[in-house]
């Protein structure tokens, strides 16, 4: 048998929240850190599912996928190929950032929040999952016997996350069957969505390498609690400096950072749309799903879908630096970076049109009952769809109902295991 040649794996998270692209020869990194490789305009309708089923692009278009050099994944693996990889942006010929480049969306949501308002977003995926390698067995929901049974699966996947250069924070049995939770420490900006990228290959490639699978689909079975991908955020001054906090105020919320709080929960029914994009997400955002149902806010409350998480006394951190809010209307079939980018441009709107959260609070309203209809209030709501642009949201309306009408007619069962097997 032939020696074999060691490659790296050069992709995007793109619209369908899946991380696709090609490999080529380690021997080449350098050349193609430079000038990339090729990415067809068109790549960026494929579905869910695989298939391509409304292409506006035709043939025409030449782009290219660029490496990012700080997202470097390398991580070696007894007996197996290692998982070699980098996250990209998509450029034009001309080498400026797509228009439809999720990670672009996120760059400009950022770029805009430190341009407006000096601040910058500290944040953390928690992301919820099914692991195929343990049985349903009664009683041990959130047990130590349900992390028993994962076997090595956890020591390995955090090693895994180590190595990749991201710093785990926990791994937890959590409430539905064969489901378990990851968490990692917080970081700035676009590294965030970085490492929720990074963390989900991480967990496919170690389940892989046992033989097994997971699944981030936001339900597994129609009956079941569903896996969320919950965002943890913070803003920060230009001294790394938590803002968000005032004991004094509702909500613990600074005067400072209540209308960015206000924002997300003004637009959050459109917003959905990016952050929970699947026809199944909305078979989990329903009442006693463990889920959020509508606009909601409150403090430590695990159903609201903003919820604000207070410090604890005994905690080394100062109060400002812990006091987080939790955004929990999403899961694992957006983009991070379209869901951490929505999070933001939501916000800003708050930030621009000094937006009250007490009026935000009462006029709470509930989350869209189904994709098509959230896509129809992201269509229909002209701050947000503007933040988006244009083409991006042409392109991102296009694939998301395509992949409406790829399910129509099916039950939920059946919807939802098309989902559990695509991601």
């Amino acid at each position: 048998m032939l020696p074999r040649e060691d490659m790296v794996f050069v992709g995007v998270c793109d619209l369908a929240g899946h991380l696709r692209g090609r490999a080529f020869p380690l021997v080449d990194l350098e050349s193609r850190l430079r000038r990339g490789v090729g990415y067809a305009g068109a790549n960026i309708m494929m579905s869910a599912f695989g298939p391509v089923h409304d292409n506006p692009s035709g043939t025409i278009g030449e782009l290219a996928l660029i490496p990012d050099r700080s997202t470097r994944v390398e991580v070696e693996f007894t007996s197996s190929a290692a998982e070699r990889f980098y996250l990209a942006d998509i450029h034009t010929a001309d080498d400026r950032p797509w228009s439809c480049c999720p990670r672009n969306f996120l760059r400009r949501a950022l770029a805009e929040l430190q341009q407006e308002s000096g601040l910058r977003i500290l944040a953390a995926f928690e992301q919820e999952f099914i692991y195929s390698g343990v049985h349903d067995r009664p009683g041990t929901a959130c047990g130590h016997d349900a992390y028993r049974h994962q076997g090595l699966f956890a020591e390995a996947l955090v090693s895994a996350i180590r190595r990749a250069g991201v710093t785990p924070d926990s791994f937890l049995p959590e409430y539905a069957p064969r489901q378990y939770k990851v968490t990692v420490a917080p970081t700035v900006g676009l590294r965030a969505a970085d490492e929720a990228v990074i963390v989900r290959e991480m967990a496919r490639a170690v389940a892989f390498r046992f033989g097994q699978r997971v699944s981030f689909a936001p339900l597994v079975e129609p009956d079941d609690i569903g896996n969320g991908t919950h965002v943890h955020f913070s803003l920060l001054d230009a001294q790394g400096r938590g803002v968000m906090h005032d004991p004094s105020r509702p909500f613990g919320l600074s005067a400072r950072a209540a209308p960015f709080i206000a924002g997300i929960l003004h637009h959050l029914p459109a917003i959905t749309a990016l952050t929970a994009p699947s026809v199944a997400s909305y078979f989990r955002l329903r009442p006693n799903r463990r889920a959020p149902a509508c606009a909601s806010i409150g403090e430590h409350d695990h159903g609201a879908a903003l919820r604000v998480c207070g410090g604890f006394d005994a905690a080394t951190d100062a109060p400002a630096r812990q006091f987080n809010v939790e955004f929990r209307a999403s899961d694992g079939t957006a983009s991070a970076y379209l869901t951490l980018g929505a999070i933001i441009h939501a916000g800003l709107e708050g930030f621009r049109r000094n937006m009250s959260l007490g009026a935000g609070i009462a006029s709470s309203r509930a989350l869209p009952r189904s994709l098509d209809e959230a896509l129809d209030l992201l269509s229909g709501d002209s701050a947000v769809a503007a933040r988006v642009g244009a083409e991006l949201s042409e392109v991102y309306l296009r694939l998301k109902r395509s992949e409406i009408a790829a399910v129509r007619g099916e039950n939920e069962q059946a919807v939802c295991a098309r989902y559990a097997a695509a991601y």
